[in-house]
């Protein structure tokens, strides 16, 4: 009787019995030959210190032998590739340390953006961070480090992603688009008189309303009346002179939010005189239009005279007569 047929009369239970045992010896086959492969590697390290090519034999070690990747432990090229390019193609110490100041700045300024998002306050409180920012950008791409050593074309322009460029234009983008230009002197760094004076406007109408919003809204809106009006004329004698950036725009439009919509308070605005008397001229002006023309056309009527027909003259007829 053959091996086949004997199996298949063993009961159930013994013949998956022999079936794990089966795979289990494959597994431990394929795992045998899976370590011959690799290379042992000593993780200990006897010493407190190694030296670099200890720790480069280290790295190599590690690396699996395969039929694609066969590093030589005797080559003389590093897995640490900024090493392995000449020393005139390498970043200066001096560019180096400009980039690493250039990263801490770029942090500062980028946190301060991010606690002044709501409400927005990117201007008034970050204008010191991004000056400072401006500053190091500039040492990089405009001036000479020591030994006439200049770091644009290293750091700005080597390669095809431009990094530290793009960088500093997302965030100057950013400023831009505030216009917080029209709100700091970044030569003074510090802020404009008008926003200067804007703010402290703002402050008055807010304390104001802090002081009667307890109570009756009724007595906010007759008692802070004159210094939201104040300030109002204020924002459009700001807005006609280009002189508003983000935060200023951003504090009014919450101020009015505050005063029309949460104490449900209105005045009519002094602009609105002449728009409502102007419109209502435009509206009666074709009732009075067909109103004068039909009391001209009357006027016509009664001033008209008919013509009276001519008498027939007897001499005259006979006369017609005579030369028919």
């Amino acid at each position: 009787m053959s091996f086949g047929r004997c199996f298949l009369k063993l009961p159930y239970f013994t013949n998956m019995f022999i079936v794990q045992v089966g795979a289990l010896l494959i597994a431990l086959t394929y795992y045998t030959n899976a370590q011959t492969s690799v290379v042992a590697v000593n993780t200990t390290i006897p010493g407190s210190e190694q030296s670099a090519s200890g720790l480069r034999q280290l790295a190599v070690a590690v690396v699996p032998q395969s039929s694609v990747f066969h590093p030589s432990l005797r080559s003389q090229f590093s897995l640490n590739l900024l090493s392995a390019f000449p020393e005139d193609l390498e970043v200066s110490n001096y560019c180096v340390e400009l980039l690493a100041i250039f990263g801490q700045r770029y942090s500062t300024y980028v946190n301060c953006l991010v606690s002044a998002a709501r409400p927005v306050k990117v201007c008034q409180n970050c204008y010191g961070t991004y000056g400072n920012l401006m500053e190091i950008y500039k040492n990089i791409s405009d001036q000479m480090g020591p030994g006439n050593v200049s770091c644009r074309d290293s750091l700005l322009r080597s390669d095809r992603l431009m990094l530290v460029f793009l960088l500093y234009s997302n965030l100057e983008d950013i400023w831009t688009a505030s216009e917080c230009n029209r709100c700091v002197s970044l030569r003074h760094y510090s802020l404009t008189n008008d926003t200067l004076y804007f703010m402290e406007t703002l402050n008055q109408s807010l304390s104001c309303f802090e002081k009667y919003q307890k109570g009756n809204h009724s007595e906010l809106c007759t008692e802070c009346k004159a210094t939201y009006r104040g300030l109002n004329e204020l924002y459009s004698r700001m807005e006609k002179n280009h002189t508003l950036c983000i935060d200023i725009e951003d504090s009014m439009n919450m101020t009015r939010i505050l005063w029309s919509k949460d104490f449900n308070c209105s005045f009519p605005r002094a602009e609105t005189v002449p728009v409502i008397a102007v419109s209502s001229f435009m509206l009666f002006l074709p009732i009075i239009f067909y109103l004068s023309s039909f009391l001209h056309s009357e006027q016509k009527k009664r001033k008209l005279i008919h013509p009276k027909r001519a008498k027939s003259n007897p001499s005259f007829i006979n006369i017609q007569d005579k030369f028919s």
